[in-house]
């Protein structure tokens, strides 16, 4: 596993330690790859307050041992499965990956068997490891807002993990996509993650105005935000439609604040509503698109040593960082 040391500097230690010990209601699960995410790095950072000594949240799997009073049809040895953000959930409780318990930055973890969530076996792990947090959110944001079926959907920080992942579930849901980024980089990664549209915030002085002029006149019926920045909230409620939504999925620095009149949300009937991530429902969609072929995440794989060298370039790299923990097949 790889221990955090929290904080500005934060840092990495790889070290040995026993395999989990189970009680009867969970199950042991051998992870291949995790993913390494934004959330992850704000967590080592510190932001978020205090976390577990071992990240991850995008974990892929296979179940190696069962507890004893386990009777569940998913509680099988050899399952492949996930392990998310949610590790567990019971009534309105939710248990986080890497900030309530241990996260999946570690080759063995332990599941409560009432959580456990099967994957597609004929797909590879690790390009399972996105869906398990940035491709869920991305999917479930997209679900959350209800857009109208061939309507422009605009995503604001569109080459990130997140982002990049909504504008090719967007596509494939049956929406036109509209990226919002900066620079000609992210512009030639959001054309290919499946955008129709970019706009680049760094060259408009007007993002509405952008907008309308390369639509023929039309806006937004939903925004997914995944950038975090309280402008880019700012600038998203501009670009929206009669009756359309904004959804939250990118997490401002804590000290941010945005401050908004009501009127525009009364006038135009806009809903402005939060989406953290999605259940093993949305997981199990999420992942068939891939399966499928619709959704082919981007990733840059990389090996558990090299991961204090990649973390802080999360924001920097095209596509989903994966960090390999087991050399077992998929």
């Amino acid at each position: 596993m790889i221990s955090l040391q929290q904080g500005p500097g934060f840092r990495f230690n790889i070290q040995n330690l026993a395999i989990p010990t189970i009680n009867p209601q969970v199950v042991l699960v051998e992870l291949e790859v995790s993913g390494f995410c934004g959330t992850d790095l704000s967590l080592a950072h510190g932001y978020f307050g205090p976390c577990q000594p071992i990240l991850g949240h995008e974990g892929v799997g296979r179940i190696v041992a069962v507890g004893s009073q386990c009777t569940s049809d998913a509680a099988v040895v050899g399952r492949l499965v996930g392990v998310g953000w949610i590790r567990d959930a019971c009534g309105f409780c939710r248990v986080f990956s890497g900030r309530d318990v241990p996260g999946t930055l570690a080759q063995y973890t332990v599941v409560p068997e009432r959580y456990i969530t099967p994957l597609p076996e004929d797909v590879p792990s690790e390009m399972l490891a996105p869906i398990m947090c940035a491709g869920v959110t991305a999917f479930k944001a997209l679900k959350v807002a209800s857009p109208i079926q061939g309507s422009w959907v605009g995503i604001s920080g569109a080459a990130g993990g997140v982002g990049s992942l909504a504008l090719a579930y967007a596509r494939q849901m049956g929406y036109r996509p509209i990226a919002i980024d900066g620079g000609e980089r992210r512009r030639l990664a959001c054309m290919d993650a499946g955008a129709e549209i970019y706009l680049d915030y760094q060259k408009e002085d007007n993002l509405r105005s952008a907008l309308l002029l390369k639509t023929d006149g039309e806006l937004c019926s939903a925004m997914i935000v995944c950038a975090g920045a309280v402008t880019a909230y700012e600038a998203a409620l501009d670009c929206l439609d009669y009756h359309g939504t904004l959804v939250a999925v990118g997490i401002p620095p804590p000290t941010s604040k945005m401050s908004l009149h009501p009127l525009p949300l009364i006038d135009y009937g806009i809903r402005i509503v939060g989406s953290v991530t999605g259940n093993r429902a949305d997981i199990a969609e999420a992942a068939e698109f891939v399966r499928k072929g619709l959704v082919k995440p981007k990733i840059t794989e990389i090996s558990l040593q090299d991961l204090e060298k990649y973390a802080g370039r999360v924001d920097e790299l095209e596509g989903k960082l994966v960090v390999r923990l087991s050399s077992r097949a998929g």
